[in-house]
């Protein structure tokens, strides 16, 4: 049943999205001149919580728009009703409806649904990961190098020693391709189904990778923050690899030389 209304929950939101996208809709700011919330963030958001509250109304929800909502649970929903808000305003097609669930504290199922390309990203803590209920797993790539990275960059704290800028920069400037596509959670799925090999990134919020790095760990991968513990989505660094390229892409971030 857990798992059955986390689709349905994901579905409901995609709706919302499709509903909206070209469309004509009200967006405001939140800190920092394009960080963007809409309409349609709103009406995701309000269609997922609908569903989950249908079947389970004790359970205690975090989401990006509204916030907590606090019950007496030992389940936690953690939801992005569209993650990638900027390019979905701008009519760009790489967005995505993300939902992670906690049980006592540990992440056990996650989803992350594209509709515009038609991709869902599924695990279940132990089961593995999918894409369309196809098994996905990382790539085999071992060094950095050699790999395919992608990025993304806060509204803020871009200055930070070894921040954002730095680590970018060192990283391009010795020809390693590093993307950025405006999408933590669909970032994430893309290192779990090999298409990346590895992500960084500074100063996320839980509900940009409670899904996306349980999928990538399900998919075979290794999910740390910046010092090698880990990963908690209340962490705000994160680095998703393919596992083999972990430790020498975590010293670069740190400050390392490729």
């Amino acid at each position: 049943m857990l798992k059955q209304t986390l689709l349905q929950a994901v579905e409901a939101g995609a709706a919302q999205l499709r509903h909206f996208f070209n469309g004509q809709f009200e967006i405001s700011h939140k800190e920092g001149i394009n960080n963007l919330v809409t309409e349609a963030d709103h009406a995701a958001e309000k269609a997922i919580f609908e569903v989950i509250r249908q079947q389970f109304p004790d359970h205690f929800i975090l989401s990006e728009e509204t916030g907590e909502i606090i019950q007496d649970s030992s389940y936690k929903w953690i939801i992005d009703p569209i993650d990638g808000t900027v390019n979905f305003a701008n009519g760009i097609p790489i967005c995505c409806v993300s939902i992670g669930i906690e049980q006592n504290g540990e992440m056990i199922l996650g989803a992350v649904y594209n509709p515009f390309i038609g991709e869902m990203f599924f695990a279940q803590k132990g089961f593995g990961a999918t894409l369309n209920d196809k098994k996905i797993t990382v790539s085999q790539k071992t060094e950095v190098i050699k790999s395919c990275l992608v990025t993304g960059f806060p509204y803020t704290y871009l200055d930070m020693p070894n921040g954002p800028l730095q680590v970018f920069e060192k990283l391009i400037r010795k020809g390693v391709p590093v993307r950025r596509l405006g999408s933590a959670a669909i970032d994430l799925c893309w290192v779990a189904s090999g298409r990346f090999d590895g992500f960084y990134e500074h100063k996320l919020q839980a509900w940009d990778s409670a899904a996306g790095f349980l999928i990538v760990e399900e998919a075979g991968g290794k999910v740390t923050d910046f010092k090698g513990h880990a990963y908690s989505p209340y962490q705000p660094h994160i680095i998703a690899t393919n596992g083999k390229i972990h430790d020498e892409l975590l010293a670069v971030v740190n400050g390392a030389s490729i």
